[in-house]
């Protein structure tokens, strides 16, 4: 059982050039801070330290949003993560194991602490490192471990001489201390080494002088062990987490034909049978039925698309999209919309803060704003739903079978009822009843020879002449 966990998430994050402090930049629908607490979700810590520092009022308004019940620590001064343990436990009286990780490591999987929390409670450890053997070993703390395979002491990159840099083990920065080990070691701190901090690594060294026994647990997937210190970092984190996303959605029965192009949330989910085609990003707390297809070219952001749903070349964003409806292509539903069974959505259609009704439908080049349509009415080519008068908006209502003329204008607020239509190229102010045609144009007027008199010269008037008019 982990008693404490501590989060270090207080760095400057300098080598990002950003405004945003580091830990709050996202892949995959959540900050790296949001990727290491979901993780630590898995060994259900009593209580949740995160020391924050650079940024302070950014990651606490975040860390309230996520984590409400996570204490944040101010760690005015930066003097290194064992300053920054310090920190955190001052003033805490506990026992058990704490666990501390850092807040930039998105990819560590709860899976791989619960088993490192396993290990190290099986082998009754004073305390334990994760480690990884990484390929390129550049730039992190080295293992070394003594004749019985524990560890010896970490060498810190800067501090490593030309042997111990060819060392591949790594820490990955994640640990377990028993309480009273800890805070004992960590009063023992000193700064002379090459950056003159005080390094929590060196607290590993004091239990295991004073006669802890220290565990190094060698982690499967080195990858999990990736630090994000940069933009190049931050990008192949993301890529590195979409592959592992979209595996475990395809294991699960869903068909992504072209997983390097395709971007899926990890707070996404999706059943069996989807099918997801190239070049889409799924987002948010999107949810995906079954028999639904995906794309080519499609976003979704917080939509519910229900079964055997087609969503095709669109945008859709907080829109709900019902069994068996068609999206696109080129369709862009904002946020309100919703698309009932067997309804449609067609080709260059903006749909916003609207319900469109079982098995109606809106083909092509319309806009729907604020309006409720019911059941089996169609919406002509080119209608738009003039919602706005510059000051307010306002709703209309269709009923049920109705017609809606091509290249009609309906001029909110306005009802058209049951059955009724109106005529193509109409503007439509007033109420149209039950069965009723609404028309809202002028007569045509044909002003004949106008073209030779106004545009003498031209091809109009030249093809005009040979046709003798």
């Amino acid at each position: 059982m982990i008693k404490q966990a501590i989060v270090l998430a207080a760095g400057e994050g300098t080598r990002m050039k950003s405004q945003t402090p580091k830990v709050l930049h996202s892949i995959a629908g959540r900050s790296l801070l949001g990727h290491v607490l979901h993780a630590l979700d898995s060994v259900n810590p009593e209580t949740v330290r995160v020391v924050v520092g650079s940024g302070r009022e950014k990651v606490e308004a975040h860390l309230s949003e996520i984590a409400p019940d996570a204490i944040a620590i101010f760690q005015a001064e930066r003097n290194g993560t064992g300053h920054a343990v310090q920190v955190a436990l001052d003033g805490v009286k506990t026992n058990g194991n704490i666990l501390i990780l850092a807040g930039d490591t998105p990819l560590l999987s709860g899976n791989t602490l619960k088993e490192f929390v396993a290990a190290h409670n099986d082998g009754g450890y004073t305390a334990s490192v994760l480690t990884a053997e990484h390929p390129d070993p550049t730039g992190y703390g080295r293992i070394i471990r003594d004749d019985e395979g524990l560890l010896h002491k970490i060498v810190e990159e800067k501090d490593a001489d030309d042997d111990q840099k060819l060392i591949f083990e790594i820490n990955s920065g994640v640990y377990i201390f028993d309480f009273l080990a800890l805070t004992e070691a960590i009063s023992k701190l000193k700064t002379n080494n090459a950056q003159g901090e005080l390094y929590l690594t060196d607290a590993i060294e004091n239990i295991r002088k004073s006669g802890g026994k220290v565990a190094p647990i060698l982690c499967e997937d080195f990858t999990e062990t990736f630090g994000v210190n940069d933009r190049v970092q931050l990008a192949e984190a993301a890529s590195l987490l979409r592959d592992r996303i979209n595996e475990s959605h395809m294991r699960n029965g869903v068909t992504i034909l072209d997983p390097t192009t395709t971007w899926i949330d990890d707070t996404v989910t999706i059943a069996p049978d989807v099918v997801i085609l190239p070049g889409s990003g799924i987002f948010g707390s999107t949810a995906i039925a079954a028999h639904a297809v995906i794309g080519p070219r499609t976003t979704l952001q917080d939509c519910a698309v229900n079964c055997c749903a087609t969503i095709k070349e669109s945008n859709c964003t907080a829109s709900e999209i019902g069994e068996s409806a068609t999206v696109g292509p080129f369709a862009y539903l904002r946020a309100g919309t919703i698309l009932a069974n067997e309804s449609k959505a067609g080709a260059f259609v903006e749909i916003k803060n609207s319900q469109i009704g079982i098995g109606s439908k809106v083909p092509h080049l319309s806009y729907v704003g604020d309006a409720t349509i019911g059941e089996g009415t169609n919406i002509g080519a080119a209608t738009i739903f003039v919602n706005y008068d510059g000051v307010e908006k306002h709703r209309t209502e269709i009923g049920d079978h109705v017609r809606i003329g091509s290249d009609t204008m309906l001029v909110a607020p306005v009802n058209v009822g049951d059955g009724a239509y109106t005529a193509a190229g109409s503007v439509i102010t007033e109420d149209v009843p039950a069965g009723a045609i609404g028309v809202g144009r002028s007569k045509q007027r044909n002003v004949l020879g106008w073209v030779m008199r106004k545009r003498p010269g031209t091809k109009s008037a030249k093809a005009a002449e040979a046709k003798g008019e």
